[in-house]
Order: structure tokens, then sequence, then C-alpha cells
């Protein structure tokens, strides 16, 4: 569904939702709230995909190595370090529910699921990339000292190196010889944000400095107009503009012959580099065999136990059994639209979560029923019986869970891969549970005593 319309079928449902719990009209109450509940289950229908994880739907498993470097030892921060570049770069890859994982002193294990060929190789691009960004002032006098240094005549300048520019253009690659530092200007630790461009020169990358990087960017603009700097990334010259004037607000551009995907991995690693350099030690396929055993597993655990609990509510609750189970179904339908709708990814762990909240959601439906009983029992009359016992049951059902969700946030902080699908499946049926036991199932009482039903419960 295209996200602006999803966007505002989430505004009218919340419209309606404010429009429900401040009418006092029953008739009015109840239009609504079924037109709410319609409204809910079709958004929920109109994106009903579930993105898989890792343990179901198989994957691609990297190795990867730290390298110590002179000056430079794996230790730990140095380690932590990188799974953190790691993470953030299999981000903003755009894959789901990736699992990052230190393996020893120094190596990392990313495990991404769902990828083909083609991605296989970006990403392993994308992982083993340093990213080491250097701005780099090129010689004022480079036209005239490059040909003599090459011809032997004169020695290159303390302080400076010969690099060599490659620039491609109507298919045909051409080398220029740059006299640059040999120690960067600007290091790619000013850099907080890149982001790919595209412009009548193709695609390129633009960097926005940091408060201090734009400082010492003006400085050098301002000081060399007219002059060259080479932009470089791990040690080759990706570009050399010119300094036309000074330029005050730290942004900065890469242009070159990059195709979209390079544009926007290239600005991905930039904005997060690696400390140290890295190598792919090993790159494995997961099966999804295993993952095929378990989503049947796991299908058929959730199918029995909610035909049990289905058979066990209708039996002893008998119509108000019935409007259990139509809220039932309503609460699985929003959870699992809700987590095709932000994208979040089903794994084992998400599995366990869903029979969990199967349960939770007859639990609420329980404490209202039998808080019911006990005001029938009083000799109350069946509206004002429910009427009591939504409203005094609703206290113990946001209690109970809160905790659960309390819970859920703490597992959601602190724990990575799959345990993170628990933690928000829990989440996510917790909260369409309360909403279906307190909206839809009081629906189907108010409709139930607008046609004259009495006694349902018994």
């Amino acid at each position: 569904m295209n996200p602006f319309l999803t966007f505002l079928s989430g505004l009218l449902i919340l419209v309606l939702f404010g429009w429900y719990l401040g009418t006092d009209l029953s008739r009015r109450r109840r239009v609504l709230g079924t037109v709410l509940t319609m409204a809910m289950v079709a958004l929920c229908l109109s994106n009903f995909h579930i993105n898989l994880g890792l343990d179901l739907q198989g994957g691609t498993s990297f190795l990867i190595r730290l390298k110590k470097t002179e000056g430079q030892t794996v230790d730990p921060h140095v380690l932590d370090q990188a799974v953190e570049v790691i993470r953030k770069r299999v981000d903003k890859f755009g894959v789901s529910e990736p699992v990052i994982t230190k393996a020893g002193t120094d190596r990392i294990l990313v495990q991404i699921p769902g990828l083909n060929a083609e991605k296989i190789e970006d990403a392993r691009k994308q992982l083993q990339q340093v990213a080491k960004l250097e701005l780099r002032l090129v010689h004022p006098n480079n036209d005239q000292l490059v040909p003599k240094i090459e011809a032997g005549e004169q020695p290159v300048p303390p302080g400076w190196s010969l690099e060599v520019e490659k620039n491609t253009r109507e298919g045909k690659t051409m080398e220029q010889k740059l006299l640059v530092h040999k120690t960067a200007d600007i290091s790619g630790d000013k850099v907080a944000r890149g982001f790919p461009t595209f412009d009548q020169k193709g695609w390129g990358v633009s960097l926005q400095l940091t408060p201090d990087g734009g400082d010492l960017f003006f400085k050098l603009t301002s000081e060399h107009v007219g002059e060259r700097f080479a932009i470089m990334l791990d040690g080759v010259i990706q570009s050399a503009p010119v300094i036309q004037t000074p330029i005050p607000n730290g942004s900065a551009s890469i242009t070159g012959n990059f195709t979209e995907t390079e544009a926007r991995n290239l600005a991905s690693v930039l904005e997060n580099p690696l400390a140290v350099p890295v190598s792919i030690e090993e790159t494995r396929s997961v099966s999804s065999t295993l993952g095929q055993d378990s989503i049947k597993s796991g299908i058929y655990a959730g199918v029995g136990g909610l035909a049990l609990v289905l058979v066990f509510v209708a039996f002893y609750y008998r119509l108000a059994g019935l409007f259990a189970i139509a809220a039932l179904l309503v609460n699985i339908v929003i959870l699992f639209g809700a987590m095709a709708m932000f994208n979040f990814v089903l794994t084992l762990p998400g599995i366990a979560g869903i029979i969990l909240t199967i349960g939770l959601a007859v639990d609420a439906n329980v404490l209202i029923y039998e808080r019911l009983r006990e005001e029938l029992a009083a000799g109350k009359s069946f509206a004002a019986s429910v009427d009591g016992a939504f409203s005094k049951a609703f206290t113990v059902i946001f209690d109970a869970n809160a905790t659960t969700l309390i819970t859920a946030a703490i597992l959601f902080w602190q724990a990575t891969g799959p345990v993170k699908g628990f933690a928000v499946t829990l989440t996510v049926g917790v909260i369409a549970s309360v909403f279906t036991a307190m909206i839809v199932g009081r629906n189907c009482f108010d409709w139930s005593i607008a046609k004259g039903l009495k006694g349902v419960t018994m």
C-alpha cells in the first residue's frame, strides 16, 4: 500500500478512535466502534506481507576479521566500535533483522536474511570498505612541479606525495598525477553525515561536516581560493575540485562515475567509517530448510493452541464466548498487519510471542466476563452489568498488560537479534489484545443490548 495512503488511513483511524472515546450517544458509539474495527482490519489486510528472519528464510553469513595495522591494535574498544559501525552500515543497506555479534577477540559474525546474489556482492563491498576519508590540499605549483618530478629533474618536496587521479570520460579512463599533502588537512572523523546526490554530472556523494570540521573547512577554503584540494578515499583520489570561494557551511561533495548503488553505499560507509581495515574470511549461505520446519511447527502449535482456546471459550461462555472469538480473530489480523506495515521481521522467537499473545488476549476477556458474572449475580440489569464489568476490569487489564509491556521494552533495549523479534511481537500483541477486548468485545455487547439480547454470558 502507498505510504501516503497508509498515513491517511492511520490518521482517519485516530480521528475515529478519538470520536469513539469522546461520544456519549450509545448508537453513535456502536456505529463508530464498528467502523473503527472494520477500518483497522482493512488497513491491516492491505499490508499483509510478513518479512521472515534469518532463522526462517535463510540468508548469508559473513565472518569478518579486523586487521592489525601499524600503531593500531585490535582491542575490545576497537572491536566494539567496528560492531557498531557495521551494524549502522547493514541498517542503511536496507535489510531486516540482521544478526551482528562478536566472534572471539578480532572477528565479527554478520548474518543477513534474504540476500540475492547481487545484494550479497554489494554487502561484501560495503562491509569491508574502511572508508578512510581525507581532504588534502594539492600543491599550488602542481602543474609545473609534476612534469619535473616525473622527468627526475626534481625530487618530491618534503611533506608532499605524488598520487594518481583517474577520470572516466566518454568511456575512456584518463589519469592525472597530483602532488598532495602526505597528511590529511581534514580527516574523515570530521564527517557528520553523508548522503547520495544526483545532478547533471551524475551520481555523487554530499558530505556534511561536524561544527569543528566545518570551521576547519571554511578556514582551509578561505586561505586557498583558486587552489585545488583532493578528496581521497582509502588513499585513492576520488575528485580534486578547485576552491572557487570560501565555503562556510561545512559541506563538501564527491563527484565521480558512480552508479546509484555505489553512491548510496559510499555515503553509508563515509558516515560510518571503520577505525581499522577488515577482511571477510568466510561467506556462507544459511539454508532455510530448518526455517521451513520451524514455520510448520510454529503454525501447528499456534493453530492447535488457538483452536483449543476457541473451543474452550465458546463452550464456557457460550454467546459471549463467540464475542471473544471475534475479538481474538481481529486481534490476530491487527498483529500481523502491524508487523507488515512497520516492516517488523518474524523470527522463531517471534512465533513464540504470537502464541503468547493469544493467551494474553483471552486473559483480558476472562477478566471482563468473570466480572460480568459478578455484576449479574448482584442483581443488576444486563446493560448496567456490561458497563460495570468493562469499567472495573479495565484497571486490572491495564495493570497486567503495562507490566508485560515494561518487560518487553527491557527485552528490546537489552537484547539483540531474534530476541528483539520476540519483544516486538509481544508488544504489538499486547496493544492489539487490549484494543480488541475493550473496543471490539464491548462493541459486540453494545449491539447485542441494542438488539434486545439478554444474559448472553450464561
